[in-house]
Parts: C-alpha cells; sequence; structure tokens
C-alpha cells in the first residue's frame, strides 16, 4: 500500500501537485478536497466569459472529478471542506456540504494549496447582492447572468490589478459603461508611471471611464462613491482590489506564518511541519532579486512549486532559485508583459539603477501591421546586471519579456544582452531586435557615451522654456510639436549649427529617438557638451502626457497629439 496524500484545494497548486504525485507513485492514495463546485478550472480565463470569449462557462472547467478518478485514480471530493488540521493525529477534519456532515480523514502527507480570497473591504454597502467578486467560475457566473437578467447598463470596477483590468476589458467589450477606480495614481502596478500612461490612453480610448489616485468610499444602490467625492452611475459592482492569502486553516493548526501574512515554507515547500506542504497563492515565496520573503499570486509559480513539492516527498531534489515576477496581459489593442523590478520597486530597496525606454518597430517596417514595440529596460548601476523590464505594443511583446526573464534567472548583463543571438524574420522581428538594441542603449548610458533624459521630465523642460530640438522633417512638425520647440530636422542640421548654441542645455528628440540619438552623436563630434537626447522623444511624450492632459484639463505641452 502506497503513502496517502491530502490536498487542500483543486485548483492550479493543488491538482498539479496530484497529477504529479500520480505519475511518481502509482500506488499512491490520494485525495483531493474542493470547497466549491469544480476542480481544475482555469482560473486566468474567468474574465473571458463576461465578453463572450469564452461563450460557455463550462469550457472554463479542465478537469471534472470522474475524469480524474478515471485518467488518474485521484479522487476530487467537490463541496467538501478541510475544516480543521489535527496534527497530533494525522488527520483532517472534513465537512460535506452536500450533505451537511463532518467527518475525519487520515493522511500520511498533507498538501495546503487553498490559495487567495478577494479582499471586501468594510464599507457601506459593500455585502448588497449587486457586489461582486471574482475568484471561481461560480462567481462569474453570477456577474454575467446578474448584469443580463437585471438590465444593467453601468458596471463600477474597484482596483487596477489584473482581474480588474481584464473584468474592466471584458465587459467593455460587452457594451456595458464600464468605470474604474484605482486607489494608487496609476493601474498595473508591475508597470512603472510612464509605462502606466499607455494603459491609460488604451482604456481611455476603449470607453472606460477611468479614475486613479482615489479609492471605494460607498457604495449604493446605483452609484458608487469615492474618497474624493465622485458619484458614478452602478447598478453592479465588481471588486477587484487584491487577494489575501487563505491562512486561517494553517493558522489554526499552529503552522508558522511568515512576515508576509502568508503561509511560511523552506526551499521545498515544507511548512513548519514536516509531514505539511503548502503551494500556491497562500505561501510565502522568496524573491530573487530582492532577497527577501514575498508574495506572488501567479499560476505558473503555483504549478512550479507543486510539482516541487511533489518531487521532493519522494527523494528527487530540487533547486529552489526564487522568484522575479514575470507576467503579461492583453488589453483590448494591446499586449502588455513585465518581468523582475521596475525602476519604482528598485530605487524603494535601495538600489542603485537606471532605465532605457525606446520603441522600435516590432517587426521590419514595411512588413503588414508593423507597429512600435514600447520597450523599458532596467539595469543596475555600475555593473549593467540587467533587474527587469516591461513592454507594450501591438506585437509579440511577451516573447521579447520571456527573453529579458531568463537574462535575469541566468544573472545576464547588459552585455550578454547585447550579443545574445536571437531569430529573425522580417514578418516576426527584426534583425537588431527590441531586446538587443535595448542593451546596445543601456550600455551607451551606462558608459557615458551620451547623456538623456526621460519623458516624465520634459514638461518641466518646455515650462522652463529649455532649448529643444525637434529634429523631424518639416512636415512631421507642423502636425504637431512641443510648444517651444525648434525644427531643426536631422537632414538640414549640419548647415544650420549656427543655430545651435553652445553655452546652454539642448534636448533633442525626434518622432521614437533614433534620429535625435544621431544627432546628439554627431554634435558631440562637433563639441557640443551638453547636448541630451529626449528619451521616447515625442511618441514617448505625448502618450506620457496625453491621459492627465484629458482627465486634469490642464494646459498641453504640445501643440497637437500625434500618435502615429
Amino acid at each position: 500500500m502506497g503513502k496517502k496524500v491530502l490536498i487542500v484545494g483543486g485548483v492550479a497548486g493543488g491538482a498539479s501537485t496530484a497529477a504529479r504525485v500520480r505519475r511518481l507513485d502509482e500506488s499512491a492514495e490520494i485525495i483531493m478536497f474542493e470547497k466549491g463546485p469544480h476542480v481544475s478550472f482555469s482560473n486566468c480565463s474567468l474574465p473571458y466569459h463576461l465578453s463572450g470569449i469564452v461563450e460557455d462557462s463550462e469550457k472554463l472547467v479542465i478537469m471534472r472529478p470522474d475524469v480524474f478518478k478515471s485518467r488518474y485514480n485521484i479522487e476530487a471530493r467537490v463541496h467538501h471542506e478541510v475544516v480543521r488540521i489535527n496534527r497530533d493525529a494525522k488527520t483532517v477534519t472534513v465537512k460535506n456540504w452536500l450533505t451537511d456532515t463532518t467527518y475525519e480523514e487520515s493522511y500520511d502527507t498533507l498538501v495546503l494549496s487553498p490559495g487567495a480570497a478577494p479582499i471586501r473591504p468594510n464599507l457601506e454597502g459593500i455585502d448588497q447582492s449587486h457586489v461582486f467578486t471574482v475568484r471561481n467560475v461560480g462567481d462569474i457566473e453570477n456577474i454575467a447572468s446578474f448584469v443580463k437578467q437585471n438590465g444593467v447598463k453601468d458596471i463600477a470596477v474597484i482596483g487596477g490589478g489584473f482581474i480588474g483590468v481584464e473584468v474592466a476589458e471584458n465587459l467593455r467589450l460587452a457594451n456595458y459603461n464600464v468605470s474604474l477606480v484605482e486607489f494608487a495614481n496609476q493601474i498595473m502596478t508591475p508597470f512603472d508611471y510612464d509605462m502606466a500612461q499607455i494603459l491609460h490612453k488604451e482604456m481611455l480610448d476603449h470607453g472606460v471611464y477611468l479614475i486613479v489616485d482615489d479609492g471605494l468610499a460607498k457604495i449604493g444602490d446605483e452609484f458608487i462613491e469615492t474618497n474624493k467625492g465622485k458619484r458614478i452611475a452602478a447598478q453592479a459592482v465588481v471588486l477587484a482590489i487584491g487577494v489575501r492569502p487563505e491562512t486561517s486553516l494553517a493558522k489554526d493548526a499552529g503552522l508558522e506564518i511568515g512576515e508576509t501574512g502568508a503561509i511560511k515554507v523552506d526551499s521545498n515547500y515544507v511548512t513548519s511541519d514536516k509531514n505539511i506542504y503548502a503551494v500556491g497563492d497562500a505561501i510565502e515565496v522568496y524573491h530573487r532579486l530582492l532577497h527577501k520573503p514575498t508574495r506572488l499570486a501567479l499560476a505558473g509559480p503555483a504549478q512550479k512549486q507543486a510539482r516541487a513539492a511533489a518531487d521532493h516527498m519522494y527523494g528527487i531534489p530540487n533547486r529552489n532559485q526564487g522568484v522575479i515576477g514575470s507576467s503579461s496581459i492583453h488589453l483590448f489593442d494591446l499586449n502588455a508583459a513585465s518581468t523582475g523590478l521596475n525602476v519604482k520597486t528598485a530605487e524603494l530597496a535601495g538600489l542603485h539603477v537606471d532605465s532605457v525606454y525606446l520603441m522600435p518597430g516590432d517587426k521590419v517596417g514595411l512588413m503588414p501591421n508593423s507597429n512600435p514595440m514600447h520597450f523599458k529596460l532596467v539595469f543596475e548601476i555600475p555593473t549593467g546586471r540587467i533587474l527587469g523590464a516591461q513592454a507594450i505594443g501591438k506585437g509579440n511583446v511577451d516573447k521579447r519579456i520571456d527573453v529579458i526573464a531568463t537574462m535575469i534567472m541566468m544573472n545576464g548583463t547588459l552585455d550578454d544582452l547585447k550579443d545574445l543571438e536571437l531569430t529573425y524574420s522580417p514578418m516576426l522581428g527584426t534583425a537588431k531586435d527590441v531586446v538587443n538594441h535595448a542593451a546596445l542603449v543601456g550600455l551607451n548610458i551606462l558608459h557615458g557615451v551620451y547623456k538623456e533624459v526621460k519623458v516624465s521630465e520634459v514638461r518641466k523642460l518646455v515650462e522652463n522654456n529649455a532649448f529643444i530640438i525637434d529634429a523631424r522633417e518639416r512636415n512631421e512638425y507642423n502636425g504637431g510639436h512641443l510648444l517651444n520647440a525648434i525644427n531643426i530636422p536631422l537632414s538640414e542640421f549640419r548647415d544650420r549649427l549656427g543655430e545651435i548654441p553652445k553655452d546652454k542645455s539642448v534636448y533633442i528628440h525626434c518622432r521614437s529617438g533614433q534620429r535625435s540619438y544621431n544627432m546628439v552623436m554627431a554634435l558631440q563630434h562637433l563639441g557640443y557638451e551638453n547636448v541630451y537626447n529626449i528619451s521616447g522623444s515625442y511618441l514617448g511624450i505625448n502618450l506620457f502626457e496625453y491621459f492627465n492632459d484629458i482627465v486634469t484639463g490642464r494646459d498641453k505641452i504640445v501643440t497637437e497629439y500625434n500618435f502615429k
């Protein structure tokens, strides 16, 4: 008779642990408990039922209990909740919600994968019937049926993380009037503030009423009210403020809880009880770059943890390399992805970093559907060690970020990335890929080859009447330019050097940064010492400024926006 393995929670972490144990041990008795009606459902796909992209909610369920039993000889007990762990007796107390009875089940090894629960703040109106959270298939079915059956037109989504943004997008695609309220000054905090402005504009362009730097104060019958007093129509409210690890079972059993408030585990995902493992959203993990515990509610890491835990049960070694936090999202017409640290997080951790922001084409420009890819690379000073990256565009941003994630896990530097050999096809990319290009720009900054300023600094330059050169051609300049920029195209500047002062700082931009970089380098060779390339150039400036211009009504620093 093999060992008896009980698993609490039947989604990514739990189901993956069960499947791996079975592959390692055909004789093991494996029982998986899930409080809800489904095991092994596609949690990350839940919002796509709201738009009809996933038309049938039943397709969100990947595997049913009878299939688990017939294919893998794994017993999946749905509507069964483990309510207590009896460590001394090595049993758990289980509540059968179908029969309203409880019973004891013994174990040799117990695996906790209870996940994380949506946060419901203690606010006026929070418990009304038109207020929802998103955790499982039932939740998403409840939202979909409520808005259809009650003729809902206006929906408020609270929270601008992955779930909130995806819910807002899919409800908007279904033609509802959608408002999204985010307490922070931006949505999607894995991205730096400058990159998030691109996502803000995308939501605005597609009709989402986006409110940032404000929070939910109360919920009325057909409205919400924010901390700053805005009243927004809402016959339905979806809370996506964040999640809290489910630790009550572990706490009651006396298992150690880590400094982040999640279950503490060792490098093999063993808790403070050698017979109990824990994986998934409920545990504390080690951040490879920050060198401290953190929480990471992502499906990919949960599956890796599940495999490692199962392997350790059977004496198979596992190398725990920590996490770096790699993620991606699709938002209307854009794809966005990030990995590692952004500048804000790195600086808060006391790291000395710099970054480059560029926007080369995602494929050869003459090919159909070639578009700019906004790419930001974060690296350590003075080592050039790669710490993170963010990418947004219509093309394959995930491929580029996956390359950077690999470099981070290999302790790669800008020099390593510069020489990385990647595939090339005009229909898929460029001979000098975005990531190679970013490394070259980063090395120029690292080695002091030239100087640049960020898009976030341009408004102040304009307001202080700095000397700014627009290196684009005249027709481009006439289509929209910085208020005080002087048009000296790259094709003309050698004949107009008399117009460019040597006794003051000179800031140069074009559309994307390439022409202005060439002008900066040439002027340096001609004896100019205080010339700066404007990172992101005119397209980046427009994207950075647009959302705040629109929502605050402040004065523009451009004559006309130009996003082409």
